[in-house]
């Protein structure tokens, strides 16, 4: 994964992966060329988008829940493919993440973030290893 360009605001935590914060609407890119192979609602994850290449899978948490992708699609390095989502979302069967006051939120969050988790051969790596 030559030549991965992303700001990173964020702090990392115990989780596999990143926490970039950014607002609702902040746009993110691909890391690399790939093909979209999921975009749902995916548990603690919220909205969820995984670009695949080669052996890795590359996915961005906690999206907005208006896609700018769809599964198989062809994506170039540096193409936005999304934008960070809402902390509260709502209508989202099966939802268990709530906030505080009771609000459903996107996933296991306290706030608007980006997540980035990256997977080769299906085991988490820390994402910092290629910046």
């Amino acid at each position: 994964m030559e030549n991965v360009l992303l700001l990173l605001l964020g702090a990392s935590s115990s989780h596999s992966g990143i926490d970039i914060p950014a607002p609702p609407g902040s746009k993110f890119i691909a890391v690399h060329d790939g093909e979209i192979t999921f975009r749902e609602f995916f548990g603690a994850g919220g909205y969820t988008i995984t670009l695949s290449f080669d052996n890795y899978k590359v996915s961005y948490c906690h999206c907005d829940p208006n896609w700018m992708v769809s599964v198989g699609d062809t994506i170039k390095q540096g193409q936005v493919i999304g934008q960070v989502g809402p902390k509260n979302v709502y209508g989202v069967k099966g939802n268990q993440y709530f906030d505080s006051e009771g609000k459903p939120t996107n996933g296991a969050t306290t706030g608007p973030h980006l997540h980035l988790g990256i997977r080769i051969d299906g085991n988490y790596v820390n994402p910092i290893n290629f910046f």
